[in-house]
């Protein structure tokens, strides 16, 4: 019953956390959007996610591990939760070293006034959540294989 309780709420947790990593990616997306519009959309998204996702995202990494502890007796999913760790670990330090130092500079600017280049932090921030939205999907679908493994007859 543990593990069954376990592997329901790392599941949840990591649904959770992708789907709102994917709203991010489908709001966001500065393409064509110009400078007064991303800077207000993206100063609500700060004010709105930068301090429940940090918390999903490490309820995420923890539940995983405790997965992959519960689950050291069977290799394959041990395996793959495991690599699911490493994917969701990368995704939050790609979030801490690099969206979050982004984010800190983004919420000061002003709406109607943004400066000077402002385009080159909207690339990096875009290009380095694509990279992390990409490796919690990644995580999440190895979660998903491992849940689901025992039926595939992998």
């Amino acid at each position: 019953m543990f593990s069954l309780v376990i592997n329901f709420t790392n599941l949840l947790l990591a649904a959770l956390l992708v789907g709102a990593m994917f709203g991010v990616w489908l709001v966001l997306n500065p393409t064509g959007m110009d400078a007064g519009s991303y800077v207000a959309l993206q100063q609500q998204g700060i004010r709105r996610l930068n301090k429940p996702m940090p918390i999903l995202g490490a309820a995420t990494i923890l539940f995983t591990i405790v997965a992959a502890v519960a689950a050291s007796g069977d290799s394959r999913r041990f395996g793959l939760l495991i690599a699911g760790t490493v994917c969701f670990i990368s995704a939050g330090l790609i979030t801490r070293f690099l969206n979050q130092p982004i984010n800190a500079i983004v919420i000061t600017w002003n709406s109607n006034t943004p400066p000077a280049a402002w385009e080159n932090l909207r690339d990096a921030w875009w290009r380095w959540h694509r990279l992390r939205m990409l490796a919690s999907a990644v995580g999440f679908c190895l979660l998903l294989v491992a849940a689901l493994q025992k039926s595939w007859q992998l």
